[in-house]
């Protein structure tokens, strides 16, 4: 089964519920380190960004520099075999597709482009 790793940006009163939502929606897949659920890494800082025409920000005004206390998030994500789509959306154990995840992550997050990184980690 594949590993991931899921890094995200958000702003530090919604990084809670985020994960929160991301443990209920997939509480055998993300977040999940053996006989541990709800696992995370939290570490604060300071997120800047200027909204171009076109945008529309949660956070801030188009056209004008912005910066935002954030947390970054790391969890683990216990993906699906590329041939086991079925497990994929229903949840069962044989892990959950990373863009189901990062379609849950798109829907609660408060910013219309959220920032994220995935990372494919290796067994040693």
């Amino acid at each position: 089964m594949p590993k991931y790793k899921l890094v995200f940006f958000a702003p530090r009163a919604s990084t809670q519920p985020i994960l929160q939502h991301l443990f209920a929606r997939f509480p055998n897949h993300v977040g999940r380190i053996g006989a541990y659920g709800g696992c995370a890494f939290v570490s604060p800082g300071t997120g800047q960004f200027l909204p171009l025409e076109g945008a529309n920000p949660a956070i801030g005004e188009v056209g004008k520099p912005e910066r935002v206390e954030e947390d970054r998030v790391e969890v683990l994500v216990l993906g699906a075999p590329s041939s086991n789509h079925a497990a994929s959306t229903t949840g069962n154990a044989g892990g959950v597709e990373m863009t189901s995840v990062l379609q849950e992550l798109k829907k609660v997050h408060p910013y219309e482009e959220v920032a994220y990184d995935v990372y494919r980690l290796e067994d040693f």
